[in-house]
């Protein structure tokens, strides 16, 4: 039933989450949704614009960003496919952020009424939705935490072992190789870094034989090393759930 649907990805994911019946399967896969792709850098969500929508990524990468009065920004996570990438605005009225997408992003739009009414009716999907904004918090925690006190090095080290772990819970990887949209400017954006410092502390991983990054793939060849790095732990992603 969910195999081929475009939504049968949310199921097995929110299936981790909850005891899923049948009959949340099925409703599920019923809820309505309006196809979208959006191209570099388009803006899923903007800050500030009433939400009427909620935006399930299926092919491609976004980010969350904010951005201060003097034109800096700040990269807040990172989201791959199969996840939300704005679940919280099925409550809240206004954006308080912006999304945007890495590379071409394909997304299902989901009316927050419809999702609301669901998790009404269905509560282990309501528990599976729980869950996914409680992981969202963890994630956030860790980001706070990575920017305020690991040094560059850690820093970088730490965010991609956060995201090849990520992908590779989702079948993404390829014997530690994976897809790499990210801009040296995206990543100096999300550890508080500059480009500069951001491109020379890549360089050292790079030497030491941790990855091999290009413009559109990131190889890790030596997990443990690099894991050990960043100060890696996965417990925050709470990937058994």
């Amino acid at each position: 039933m969910t195999d081929n649907h475009p939504l049968g990805p949310l199921v097995r994911r929110w299936s981790k989450h909850s005891r899923l019946s049948e009959d949340d399967k099925r409703a599920l896969v019923s809820l309505p949704f309006t196809n979208r792709t959006f191209g570099k850098d388009g803006y899923i969500v903007r800050e500030g614009q009433p939400t009427s929508e909620c935006a399930l990524l299926l092919r491609g990468f976004a980010f969350r960003q904010k951005l201060v009065r003097n034109g800096s920004r700040q990269i807040i996570s990172f989201h791959i496919p199969t996840e939300f990438v704005d679940l919280q605005n099925g409550l809240l009225d206004v954006a308080d952020h912006s999304v945007q997408s890495l590379n071409r992003a394909d997304v299902a739009l989901v009316p927050r009424g419809a999702l609301m009414e669901l998790a009404d009716s269905h509560p282990a999907i309501r528990m599976a939705m729980w869950i996914d904004t409680l992981v969202d918090g963890s994630i956030f925690r860790e980001w706070v935490v990575n920017v305020a006190r690991r040094d560059s090095r850690s820093r970088i080290a730490h965010l991609l072992c956060e995201l090849a772990f990520r992908l590779e819970k989702i079948g993404e990887g390829d014997g530690g190789r994976f897809d790499f949209p990210l801009t040296q400017e995206q990543l100096a954006d999300a550890t508080g870094l500059t480009s500069v410092h951001t491109n020379r502390t890549l360089q050292s991983l790079r030497k030491d034989g941790l990855i091999q990054l290009t413009a559109k793939s990131l190889t890790v060849l030596d997990w443990n090393r690099l894991r050990e790095v960043g100060d890696f732990d996965e417990l925050y992603l709470h990937h058994n759930l």
